[in-house]
């Protein structure tokens, strides 16, 4: 029985022509284990390899083949339960779910149903208006990949890719707690940060590493839940939330016009942005689950459970307190930064000895916009944690300014290099000579009368003035000399 865990916030309610609606929202999250052999047999899982190119005799379903237990498949999703503050179940049972796959050769795929590997847990979310916001993990259970069908490679037939048939997935279920699109997307970014920091999914939503079934109704406020609708397979956050945002209004439109909605499977179509009817929705008696007779029950002790939690590195959430407290960043700058553990390390190897805003400005600004551009993480966008460290150093001991920075940047991101060499070689340290500034100032205000009386009435315009020295000065003024002698010529 689902349980209303969530007091209503009219903040993220949706107006109809006929009042106000809640959206609910559970996620059923499909994490790829990341082990180098498949759930039940020893073929690579390998991104990328020929078509039916890691393919064993267990995964094709040849006769007499059975299924082995993969032990490192099984510490991955209890490391993944540890990590999500859940429940870990000692005993687990391995069930077959029989339904027609027609890139799955045994017929069934093996699952677990009554009796998961891991129970309930928590994902903690920072939503920017509502605060703090819980979302419960109702269960986490391990499961086969199906293989791919493809349709458009011979004409008139549909041929099929094994590769990822057998491929191990965790099935991470959340209980219906959220309540917009935005807080969906905040739950599988969070959910994709926590496994890679374990290590136990890479999160490659691109190659389908990680993807989402995304449940969908909606009530009047507070009200008894809807019927909801589930949006099979999508592989991205930002179709998360349109896909989301879609549904929501189609059930609205007909619930407002008299009508009821169908609970049923669907597909989320990015190209239109809509979502389209796909099946009927298939309850769990349909699936026809029990015990699959080829393996035994899944037991193991505490010791094994306590050997693993052992090596669980730090988490976002410790991880973003701690940076708050060791370096004073704000709640969004840690926010930014714990995303992803790998920009993590490199900005505290950035900020090592300096001042942690400055780094963190560097780190998520210029250099994060360049790492998005060329598609790479930040640590590996051109500039090592030395280097930038480095062209900090060179403003703050007024070396440089920090439009040279800039371009001190662009020339290690595409040439390499010392950032100080660089400097010294290029002629870019910053002019903080008062005399040679003072006559540079001098020029411009002779050259601009007719601004310096505007700037006597509109003293911000001085910004103007700014913008002027250091462009004749080819950016290298000290700006504070600047601004102090165009405060003192222009009596501001």
């Amino acid at each position: 029985m689902l349980v209303d865990s969530r007091t209503p916030n009219p903040k993220s309610f949706i107006s109809g022509a006929n009042g106000d609606w809640e959206l609910v929202i559970g996620l059923e999250v499909h994490a790829q284990i990341t082990s180098k052999s498949k759930l039940f047999s020893a073929s690579s899982t390998s991104f990328g390899g020929e078509p039916n190119d890691h393919v064993s005799l267990v995964d094709a379903a040849m006769p007499g083949m059975l299924p082995v237990i993969n032990k490192y498949c099984v510490e991955q999703a209890v490391r993944t339960g540890l990590g999500l503050k859940a429940k870990i179940n000692k005993r687990s049972v391995f069930d077959r779910k029989n339904y027609f796959y027609p890139d799955l050769p045994q017929g069934y795929q093996i699952s677990q149903f009554k009796d998961p590997i891991v129970g309930e847990g928590t994902v903690h979310l920072d939503m920017p208006e509502d605060g703090a916001v819980e979302v419960g993990i109702e269960r986490l259970h391990m499961e086969q990949d199906a293989g791919k069908s493809i349709h458009d490679l011979v004409p008139g037939k549909s041929v099929v890719d094994l590769n990822r048939s057998g491929v191990a997935l965790m099935e991470i279920v959340s209980k219906p707690d959220i309540r917009s699109a935005d807080e969906a997307k905040a739950y599988v970014t969070k959910l994709r940060s926590i496994l890679r920091y374990l290590g136990t999914c890479d999160g490659n939503m691109e190659e389908g590493s990680l993807r989402a079934d995304v449940n969908v109704s909606v009530r009047k406020p507070g009200g008894e839940f809807g019927t909801r609708c589930e949006i099979k397979n999508v592989n991205s956050i930002r179709f998360i939330g349109q896909a989301i945002e879609y549904e929501a209004r189609r059930q609205i439109d007909i619930l407002e016009d008299g009508g009821q909605i169908d609970q049923e499977t669907r597909l989320f179509d990015p190209k239109s942005g809509v979502t389209r009817s796909m099946r009927s929705k298939e309850e769990a008696h349909d699936y026809r689950y029990f015990p699959d007779p080829d393996l035994l029950p899944l037991e193991f002790d505490q010791d094994f459970v306590d050997e693993i939690a052992a090596s669980l590195p730090e988490l976002p959430d410790e991880k973003k307190a701690r940076l708050i407290e060791q370096y004073g960043l704000s709640a969004y700058d840690a926010d930014l930064l714990v995303d992803d553990p790998d920009t993590a390390a490199y900005f505290e190897a950035v900020a090592q000895g300096r001042d942690p805003k400055h780094a963190v400005n560097w780190v998520m600004g210029d250099l994060a916009a360049h790492a998005k551009s060329v598609g790479k993480p930040v640590h590996q966008a051109g500039a090592s944690a030395e280097q930038l460290g480095s062209l900090i150093d060179l403003i703050s001991d007024n070396t440089i300014s920090g439009k040279i920075a800039k371009d001190v940047l662009d020339i290690v991101i595409a040439e390499g290099g010392n950032p100080a060499k660089i400097v010294d070689t290029k002629g870019l340290k910053q002019v903080t000579d008062t005399g040679a500034i003072e006559a540079v100032v001098d020029e411009v205000i002779a050259e601009n009368p007719g601004k310096v009386e505007e700037v006597k009435e509109k003293p911000k315009m001085v910004g103007w003035f700014v913008g002027q020295v250091m462009q004749k000065s080819g950016g290298k003024a000290n700006p504070q000399t600047v601004n102090a002698i165009l405060a003192k010529k222009l009596g501001l």
